[in-house]
């Protein structure tokens, strides 16, 4: 257990039985080190159930200058799970077709080779690696994605996991064979001194000086005109779906605070897979609705999501939009298209794959989704980060087939899609792990927020309406960043 120094200082230090167990694995990861050229030694110690992962790992990084990596990752509703990090003892990174295989390469040899406690404690205990992916195998070129690299996981120097009541700390440094024990130790315990474990997340500023402005990136009429050319592809008989997505910017009078943002999006969409992935001045943030994949040893488990619908505050109106949904042939074809893709590329990795045989109902707070449960039994050892490659694009957020929907995409959209759409998420030492896909989301860079959402074109898609459908998926994250 750590020592808790003072209730006003919020901050802490490990205890000497903590310190001790830490310099241990410092000294035996230095030791494969000289063989290795690098390994990781780790501790994990309990924390307070009051602890917000997130607010502390958000509060440490505004007081380091806002310079180093961080990750938040949370559903308030799946037991308060939460999994937050801060720096970087590493750097896993790539791009190419073959990324997802890379990244899951080296972290396996990393992770293998790891001189940690044994794992104790909630999902994500121990050593780790956060991240995420761009959605096209080069993707995040343009400028303002600097930062956001088309593979990126990094080994955070601290994580910090919540399942329920139970909260643990890992402390994570990288041993070369350069590096000395004191040294190491050290720079652990002046991360453990740098946090405050009573933080609260930030709030939005009630009533900022000066004015918003929101633009497309692009005019509406441009995204009507590429539904309509996606609509005629499937005419011709070139493919059966297509995604599409559109930019919108938003240009506040101060610089968007993204830790703000989350704490926002978490009271209002508590159901929703809540990402924060912070690049130096930047952060991708978003209130995914989309598991892609989560695998826990053998078994693995994601959810098909396509065909939407608004709200409504009225609970008969509500359930009869729901209803509607359910039997709309549009979004029964766009969501059969999903579900298939998936159950077929999990298959050559499984004893099983099953698939709930209707589709259901998943309600988010201003939108509905018609959505199927998927679930498998490995049949081999599959990292999460493997599957996760062999998932993306789902047809989802790409297109069926996805060999002819990937090159329209970027020529029908007209913009670098970065991070959006890309699977976001994390992978501990036994390669488990869980990916939701980057949607209902924006990338904050100073004062521009680009926000994105996209739709599903299959036959009967209308143009007109496709936009309109846009317009509620953007409405999770614009009414918290227009001011």
């Amino acid at each position: 257990m750590t020592s808790v120094l003072t209730a006003s200082s919020g901050g802490f230090a490990l205890a000497a039985a903590d310190r001790a167990r830490l310099e241990r694995h410092v000294k035996e990861a230095l030791r494969r080190a000289r063989r290795r050229r690098e390994a990781l030694a780790a501790i994990t110690v309990a924390l307070p159930r009051a602890v917000d992962p997130s607010a502390v790992v958000a509060a440490a990084r505004r007081a380091a200058g806002r310079s180093d990596a961080w990750f938040l990752f949370e559903q308030p509703d799946r037991d308060r799970a939460a999994l937050a990090a801060l720096g970087t003892a590493l750097a896993l990174e790539s791009s190419g077709p073959d990324r997802f295989a890379d990244v899951a390469k080296r972290w396996r040899r990393l992770a293998s080779q790891a001189v940690c406690d044994p794992l104790d404690g909630p999902r994500g205990t121990g050593p780790i690696a956060v991240g995420g992916f761009a959605f096209a195998p080069d993707g995040g070129t343009s400028p303002h994605w600097a930062g956001f690299a088309a593979a990126s996981l990094h080994v955070p120097e601290v994580a910090i996991v919540r399942r329920g009541e139970d909260v643990r700390l890992t402390l994570t440094v990288l041993a070369t064979p350069d590096d000395t024990a004191d040294d190491l130790i050290a720079r652990a315990e002046r991360r453990v001194a740098a946090l405050d474990l009573s933080a609260r997340m930030p709030l939005l500023d009630p009533d900022p000086a000066g004015r918003y402005r929101v633009v497309s990136a692009m005019p509406p009429e441009h995204y009507e005109q590429a539904v309509a050319r996606g609509v005629e592809r499937i005419a011709a008989g070139e493919l059966t779906k297509i995604v599409l997505a559109r930019e919108v910017e938003v240009h506040a009078p101060v610089d968007h605070d993204p830790a703000a943002v989350l704490g926002v999006l978490r009271e209002a969409f508590p159901a929703c897979h809540l990402v924060c992935v912070g690049r130096g001045d930047a952060a991708f943030v978003a209130a995914s609705p989309e598991l892609l994949i989560r695998r826990d040893g053998e078994r693995a488990a994601t959810l098909a999501l396509a065909g939407s619908t608004r709200r409504s505050a009225d609970p008969a109106v509500d359930d009869h939009l729901g209803e509607r949904l359910l039997r709309s042939t549009k979004d029964r074809e766009e969501q059969a298209i999903v579900t298939r893709r998936i159950t077929r590329a999990l298959r050559p990795f499984s004893v099983w794959v099953t698939a709930h045989e209707e589709p259901e109902v998943v309600k988010m707070a201003n939108i509905q989704h018609l959505g199927t449960p998927i679930r498998a039994q490995l049949s081999r050892p599959v990292s999460v980060v493997e599957l996760a490659g062999v998932l993306h694009p789902t047809p989802a957020v790409g297109g069926e087939p996805l060999a002819v929907a990937a090159p329209l995409i970027p020529a029908l959209e007209g913009f670098d899609r970065g991070w959006y759409a890309g699977p976001i998420g994390w992978t501990d030492r036994d390669e488990d792990g869980e990916f939701v896909v980057g949607l209902r989301s924006a990338l904050l860079r100073g004062p521009v927020a680009r926000l994105y959402a996209g739709v599903g074109v299959v036959q009967d898609s209308d143009p007109a309406a496709e936009l309109a459908e846009t317009e509620i998926k953007l409405q999770a994250l614009l009414p918290v960043l227009a001011g």
